[in-house]
């Protein structure tokens, strides 16, 4: 994987199959009011929560809360150009730790894409010293996103748990890894760029 800055002066990431690409705020804007965002969505996107994910980004980003890097990524499937769906984090790290959300348009699910994308935002995550977990929160009954965050890594810690922001949830973790001389280790290919 790798990163660099995209052609909009927004991040990038690179998968083997995509591209993870950051959106600024006037991009989330135009994304929560039922714009494309500057992208080519896959049939049936972008979905609500997208839609959602970049009006939480616009509000952060018009009270001065936004730091670039921490806000959301735009999945672009590498062979055709289309957005599959959205990855990011709630917020810049707090106390070590960061949350990311995600989804995926329905006619991109069942492939890969979403372990894929969150195993690269993840390991980019925790490469940054100010992080040393990243935290992931799902509906109980939720089984495919439950799925993709145990085969990107992650450890279920809580739940089920009734929260006043998120409903009923369950929380997974992934940790930054350290070796016997208390080291980072990444987690997954390292991030350069």
């Amino acid at each position: 994987m790798t990163t660099t800055k995209g052609a909009q002066g927004g991040r990038t990431l690179a998968t083997a199959r995509m591209t993870l690409t950051e959106i600024d705020p006037t991009q989330a804007t135009a994304l929560s009011v039922g714009g494309p965002g500057g992208f080519d969505w896959i049939t049936g996107g972008p979905v609500e929560g997208t839609r959602a994910g970049a009006g939480f980004l616009a509000k952060a980003a018009s009270e001065g809360r936004y730091r670039a890097g921490w806000g959301m990524y735009v999945l672009v499937r590498d062979a055709d150009g289309l957005a599959l769906g959205a990855m990011g984090f709630h917020g810049a790290p707090a106390d070590g730790r960061v949350e990311v959300g995600y989804d995926l348009v329905p006619a991109a699910r069942g492939d890969g894409y979403a372990t894929e994308a969150l195993r690269a935002l993840s390991a980019w995550a925790l490469a940054d010293p100010a992080v040393t977990t990243v935290v992931a929160r799902s509906e109980p009954s939720n089984t495919a996103s439950r799925a993709v965050l145990a085969r990107a890594g992650f450890t279920l810690t809580r739940g089920p748990e009734t929260t006043d922001d998120h409903g009923e949830v369950v929380t997974y973790e992934l940790a930054r890894k350290t070796g016997p001389s208390g080291r980072n280790v990444p987690s997954s290919p390292r991030v350069t760029g």
